[in-house]
Order: C-alpha cells, then sequence, then structure tokens
C-alpha cells in the first residue's frame, strides 16, 4: 500500500520536513547573527585623534609627534 504523502515507506514524512526546515531556518538565524556580532565586535568608534592621545600617553610617541598628528587631523 503506498504512502498517503507519497514519500515511500521509509521516506519523509510530514513532521520530519517541518523540524528540518525549523532546523535550517535556525541555523541561518545563528549563521546571520554570529556575522553581526563579529562586524560589531570589530567596530572602532574612536577617533583617531582619541587613539593619538592614548599612544602619547602610553610613551609610544613623542610629544613632537603627537603634535603633528593633532596638527595633520585638524
Amino acid at each position: 500500500m503506498a504512502n498517503t504523502y507519497g514519500y515511500g515507506m521509509m521516506g519523509i514524512g510530514p513532521w520530519d520536513t517541518w523540524f528540518s526546515m525549523t532546523i535550517m531556518i535556525l541555523f541561518w538565524t545563528a549563521v546571520i547573527w554570529f556575522i553581526f556580532w563579529l562586524i560589531k565586535r570589530n567596530d572602532t568608534s574612536e577617533s583617531a585623534f582619541e587613539i593619538a592621545k592614548k599612544r602619547f600617553a602610553k610613551g609610544e610617541i613623542t610629544k613632537k609627534e603627537f603634535e603633528e598628528i593633532r596638527k595633520s587631523l585638524k
């Protein structure tokens, strides 16, 4: 006797199809969320001047270099 869904005796039934679709939707939602998370995590909102101030405070650049950076950013 044939299966009424047309999938055969060992084939995928209607519940398996909905389950698979739900899993795929959850998978792609997680992939898209992960991509947005990576982009947001790497997004820096600091200005170049703020970075220069931090580098000057740490002693990575001299006062002369800091003044040159400040002048070039204005």
